[in-house]
């Protein structure tokens, strides 16, 4: 991703699932979606992608209305359409047809000019990962604390 500037991040989605893959997806947007985008009016929470009739469809990503597009405004929630190649939408579908996998938006950034959706493969963590991520992150931070304190 060197080059390019990152818009949003899905911070609660690498709490809540384990991500084994990700992919680097475009995406289709209207004409003053771009502009509410790179201002950074986007919010990825609670959205997620599924395979539809061999598309891959984007739902739940909230792009807020442009504040000067007047009537050629869009609607903030449509589903919107993620631009892969076939074999890419292919390998999606096989993932996610296995119980306990969804496709989950971890992030979208610019790159030369076009608005990019990174979409990883993930895996929902159960209770007992969720505290032992906290566990490790703790440990580390202490850790790291000491050696700031030794020296």
């Amino acid at each position: 991703m060197s080059g390019s500037k990152k818009i949003a991040t899905n911070r609660k989605a690498l709490r809540d699932y384990l991500v084994e893959d990700r992919i680097e997806a475009g995406i289709e947007l209207r004409g003053t979606e771009v502009k509410s985008v790179k201002g950074g009016h986007i919010n990825l929470t609670g959205s997620y992608a599924s395979v539809v009739n061999g598309e891959c469809i984007l739902n739940g990503l909230n792009i807020s209305p442009y504040e000067y597009g007047n009537r050629f405004n869009h609607d903030p929630e449509r589903p919107r359409r993620l631009l892969l190649h076939a074999a890419e939408i292919g390998k999606m579908r096989v993932k996610v047809e296995q119980k306990g996998y969804s496709l989950i938006p971890m992030s979208v950034y610019l790159k030369r000019g076009l608005v990019k959706v990174e979409v990883g493969i993930c895996r929902g963590k159960k209770l007992v990962d969720k505290r032992e991520t906290l566990k490790r992150r703790t440990a580390d931070r202490e850790a790291e604390r000491a050696i700031r304190n030794r020296k």
